[in-house]
């Protein structure tokens, strides 16, 4: 207990310097760019192949308030689809660019067709090299026919295609580093097409072979079954998959997922979803106060990729509320331009903000609205709102004294329940000591009564 109230009392603490004047209180932190500053080009060099165009499409999409930031991404975005053979996706990018970039990112008609008629031969040839590996029946040939199928539909924008003809390298795989070649294009693909029960699917069949795995490896299955978990809104499952994430995954998988984006992702992820006991160990990755959390001192790594996500899970931790939710607001704009994180924003972002203010509350009898508004920066009555809103649903045990603007938390009597709990502990121990004397009592007297079976 003594523990707990040393928390409690520091917690009160860094609440009350919260509350006053912010910018005395806390030091000069770094300016964190909004999302019409976001510089394109640095983004997409974190970025390679497909993945890369959708990213900058993705971003065209979404920001047409910012025509210079649009016409940025689709100029980069037809650079890169020219270095490959898709032409589906290139017709794509031009109609987006609609003649806004002139002559020179235009249709090119002539290198559609040459990409087209390399890719018609490139075909044939395929098909008649796999004929001739399933004529002589050597699996291994066969197996590397089916997954220069896949790579080439893949090349070519077919991603079902090329998903079908990965999977079907499966019965030829003779090892398990084959079985884990075969996961990790199904997953690639997978991620690609939206399909995400797929990727959670072949990450764990791929982490059924721990022998074969190395730790880049690892770290590709950790970074793609958090993106599964994201997708499927368990963000705590998710932020538990991006921790665990090994610092060897690099710029090793840049066709699906930047280090940066481990960061930012299982940082809001654990925010939204953490006790403060959690909270606490990831905290002291980038403190040093906690030794024993080694499954998580790689994503300390992760994490000082990205200052902003570190710094507001410091200030998270340590009552800083206002300062946090200032950081939350500053990356908000560059959050909606994530493909895999801009349809979370909103839910994570209500998420921290309600144990935001579910912890604020916690440690005290009673709470000056006014001073609770001030450290949220926000007005009295929409803190109200919210406020009611965490009543209703039963998070915060409290009541609002809307005239005195002072919340009244409605905290357990300790001492009767402790009472109760022990109470209740005595009476389980007496019955279940009880019917143990009673079984000894009819085993020592051979009173055993056998239930009669019809056949």
């Amino acid at each position: 207990m003594d523990g707990d109230d040393e928390v409690s009392a520091q917690m009160i603490d860094e609440i009350y310097a919260n509350g006053g004047d912010i910018d005395s209180q806390q030091p000069h932190r770094p300016i964190i760019i909004n999302g019409e500053q976001l510089d394109v080009e640095a983004y997409a060099a974190l970025y390679t192949g497909r993945t890369k165009i959708r990213r900058l499409m993705f971003i065209a999409d979404h920001c047409d308030n910012n025509v210079a930031m649009q016409l940025e991404a689709l100029r980069m975005a037809y650079d890169e689809v020219k270095k490959g053979e898709n032409t589906q996706l290139f017709r794509e990018v031009v109609n987006k660019i609609d003649g806004r970039l002139g002559q020179g990112y235009g249709p090119d008609p002539g290198w559609s067709e040459a990409v087209e008629r390399r890719a018609e031969q490139r075909k044939e040839k395929l098909e008649n090299e796999l004929n001739a590996y399933r004529t002589n029946l050597i699996k291994e040939s066969i197996r590397m026919g089916y997954n220069d199928f896949g790579d080439f539909y893949y090349a070519h924008g077919a991603l079902g295609d090329a998903f079908k003809n990965y999977v079907r390298t499966r019965d030829y795989c003779t090892t398990s580093k084959h079985i884990i070649h075969m996961c990790l294009n199904a997953i690639l693909v997978s991620i690609e097409m939206g399909q995400f029960t797929h990727v959670s699917s072949y990450v764990g069949k791929a982490e059924q072979s721990p022998d074969a795995l190395d730790a880049i490896t690892v770290a590709k299955l950790r970074a793609a079954g958090g993106l599964a978990l994201l997708e499927a809104k368990k963000y705590k499952l998710a932020a538990r998959k991006f921790l665990e994430t090994g610092h060897e995954l690099g710029n090793s998988y840049s066709e699906v997922i930047a280090p940066q984006d481990i960061a930012t992702y299982g940082g809001l992820c654990a925010l939204a979803s953490f006790d403060r006991a959690e909270l606490k160990a990831l905290h002291s990755l980038f403190l040093l106060l906690n030794s024993k959390v080694i499954d998580n001192l790689n994503f300390r790594n992760f994490l000082e990729l990205v200052p902003e996500v570190r710094e507001l899970i410091h200030d998270f931790y340590s009552s800083h509320y206002a300062s946090c939710l200032d950081y939350l607001g500053n990356l908000k704009a560059n959050l909606l331009l994530d493909i895999h994180l801009h349809d979370h924003v909103e839910m994570l972002y209500n998420d921290i903000r309600h144990k935001a203010l579910i912890q604020y509350t916690h440690p005290f009898v009673s709470v000056d609205l006014r001073m609770m508004a001030n450290a949220f920066k926000t007005s009295v009555p929409g803190l109200e709102k919210e406020l009611e809103a965490l009543i209703t649903d039963n998070q915060i045990q409290a009541r609002i004294d809307s005239h005195n603007k002072i919340l009244y938390a409605r905290h357990a009597d300790q001492r009767n329940a402790t009472f109760q709990r022990a109470l209740q502990t005595g009476g389980e121990f007496d019955r279940d000591v009880r019917s143990m004397l009673l079984r000894a009592s009819l085993i020592k007297h051979d009173y055993n009564l056998k239930s009669s079976r019809k056949f």
